[in-house]
């Protein structure tokens, strides 16, 4: 005797935005969303409300990353919540608005969908990024995505870690679904640490990425795989206790953020059917 799979009923999505920009620098996004916006035909379907948007358009115009603070950290309860925006950085003005046009963050009138593109300088092809192991829109969006649009070699970045989650971009967003999908697996690298660079006693950086390991985003790394190579030729070697798979290898944007990349581990996620839900 079968059982039936577990079926989840969510309501129908009805508005998608697609933001690029939010890191002025980052260019496939930025040109992709001004194409959309001169002619939107490609991204348009039928009942569904799609909004092509440049989140940081005073960064885009200077081609930089950011003009006073990381947009996309911006999204925290205290900047959404701040009452006197006189004086607060320009992102966190800009993360206000955004909130405001697309949200509220967490409410019911939300955006259903926020796409937020990306470049990165690191060797990490197409990747798809999940906050949640739990929200059944993102696991079937991302089964799809792999299945039928994605290349081959597309990754799924999970980050629920407490201390490195950060509040991004998209996180204004809710996640309903309007059509019907089997239950599936999706394979994940679910964040675990970020490695910084060796440093000295003043904070200078005193090793590089090892070149064995340079470029070898989601590639195991070992314990006794090299792992950085300092500027006098010393090998440091990786001595954790179980393989992890790196990601965000020497990305020019986190020497700030004194990360030299991010491990991560390996997992399988599973979701029920889901449906939509009839009013």
């Amino acid at each position: 005797m079968s059982s039936r799979p577990n079926i989840s009923c969510l309501q129908e999505a009805k508005r998608v935005a697609i933001f690029g920009g939010t890191h002025g620098n980052e260019m496939s996004g930025i040109m992709l969303v001004n194409m959309w916006i001169q002619n939107a035909a490609e991204i348009e379907r039928n009942r569904l409300v799609t909004k092509p948007f440049i989140s940081n358009p005073r960064a885009v115009e200077k081609c930089t990353r950011y003009i006073n603070t990381d947009l996309n950290r911006a999204f925290t309860p205290e900047n959404l919540s701040a009452q006197d925006v006189q004086g607060l950085p320009y992102e966190v003005q800009r993360a206000k608005e955004i909130n405001q046009k697309f949200g509220p963050k967490g409410s019911s009138d939300a955006y259903d969908v926020i796409f937020d593109l990306h470049n990165t300088t690191s060797n990490m092809g197409s990747t798809l990024i999940l906050e949640s192991s739990t929200d059944l829109f993102n696991l079937q969006m991302v089964h799809y995505i792999k299945k039928v649009m994605a290349p081959h070699t597309c990754s799924v970045l999970l980050n629920e870690h407490p201390q490195l989650k950060y509040s991004t971009t998209r996180s204004v967003a809710k996640h309903p679904i309007g059509v019907e999908f089997p239950p599936c697996t999706v394979e994940v690298f679910r964040v675990q640490e970020r490695m910084d660079y060796p440093r000295d006693t003043n904070g200078n950086i005193t090793a590089m990425v090892h070149p064995h390991l340079q470029d070898c985003d989601w590639e195991p790394l070992n314990q006794g795989d090299p792992m950085f190579l300092t500027f006098d030729g010393r090998t440091i070697l990786y001595e954790g206790a179980s393989t992890v798979y790196p990601t965000f290898i020497n990305e020019a944007a986190y020497y700030e953020k004194q990360q030299a990349f991010m491990t991560t581990c390996k997992e399988i996620l599973a979701a029920n059917a889901i449906r939509k839900a009839f009013k």
